[in-house]
């Protein structure tokens, strides 16, 4: 069946992005993500991006601060807590922990996450269409069904898959419940490995040789940073490696069909300035992403031992030779 669509649609929440700012005096916008990567700095980039768009400039009408937690939930408690003392008018939480963090420090400032999986879960809104509280944002919840055609596509006697993830991402374990809950459907068995951080990435994904056919990396914070060893056991042992987000492809998984997280950020963004000029966070019904892109590795795809059906590949925005 097909499974993307190469289109990306703006949304609604862009439209009024050229109009100019009402604001005469600075507004001071506070960011944070858990960690530094290509994706999550993307997210970041967008959301300074609309904000420029909507009249905001850095160092005119805006004062823009991002600080990263490179990795440590304590950390990210602690600049939650520092930015709540510094009283910005919104915080821009980018991926789960960082939204959990900021949405414990205060109950009084706009925190507007972007890229959490799966918010409710998280406990940062009541309900994606009614968040109440202080806090929104925007999802990047995975094309789960997606990502299970795509494995099936390039490994079709595919049986057993492993997942590497990161128990204390609520975001994580809630992609592996959901996993857990299609496998049936999907006659696959999901195996997990754990680990907690990035320098147990490699023993996680070793445990699962000979146990699974294929292996899935989650939009999981702790593992993305350590991608390259989980791709090294793959090749190691000819067991391709599949990831939800498409920078993991350039770094040697074999395919992924993810999200444009410049996008993501520019519709976080979107409702950062909604929220400056006056809206409630908690009217605000969460944002989830739109679109798909595949991306293939085909070096990667023959390293591994798999072929990528000619049909596949030509539905890919990227392929990686």
């Amino acid at each position: 069946m097909p499974i993307i669509r190469r289109t990306l649609a703006a949304g609604a929440a862009l439209a009024f992005l050229s109009s100019a700012a009402p604001a005469a005096d600075k507004v001071a916008v506070a960011v944070t993500a858990v960690v530094e990567h290509p994706l999550l700095d993307a997210v970041r980039d967008g959301v300074k991006a609309a904000l420029e768009e909507s009249g905001y400039k850095e160092g005119e009408a805006l004062v823009f601060q991002y600080e990263s937690a490179q990795g440590s939930p304590a950390t990210a408690a602690q600049i939650a807590q520092k930015y709540v003392g510094e009283a910005p008018d919104v915080i821009v939480a980018i991926t789960t922990p960082s939204a959990q963090a900021a949405a414990a420090a205060t109950r009084d400032i706009p925190v507007v996450f972007g890229a959490v999986t799966d918010p409710v879960a998280a406990g940062l809104v009541a309900s994606r269409e009614h968040p109440g509280g202080n806090v929104t944002g925007t999802s990047d919840a995975l094309p789960l069904a997606d990502h299970l055609d795509l494995v099936r596509q390039i490994v079709p006697a595919v049986k057993t898959i492993g997942v590497v993830f990161n128990p204390a991402e609520a975001n994580s374990v809630s992609t592996v419940a959901a996993l857990r809950g299609m496998a049936p459907e999907w006659g696959v068995g999901i195996i997990d490995a754990a680990a907690t951080k990035t320098a147990d990435v490699r023993a996680a994904a070793q445990s699962l040789v000979g146990k699974v056919d294929a292996i899935y990396v989650p939009t999981d914070n702790t593992v993305a940073t350590a991608v390259e060893s989980v791709v090294g056991v793959g090749l190691e042992n000819r067991i391709p490696v599949f990831a939800a987000e498409t920078e993991s492809v350039a770094r040697g998984a074999v395919a992924a069909i993810g999200f444009d997280y410049f996008q993501l950020g520019r519709e976080t963004g979107a409702m950062v300035v909604r929220v400056l000029r006056g809206e409630k966070p908690g009217d605000m019904p969460v944002v989830n992403a739109r679109g798909s892109d595949l991306v293939v590795n085909l070096a990667s795809a023959a390293a591994m031992g798999v072929t990528v059906p000619p049909a596949l590949l030509s539905q890919a925005r990227k392929v990686i030779r």
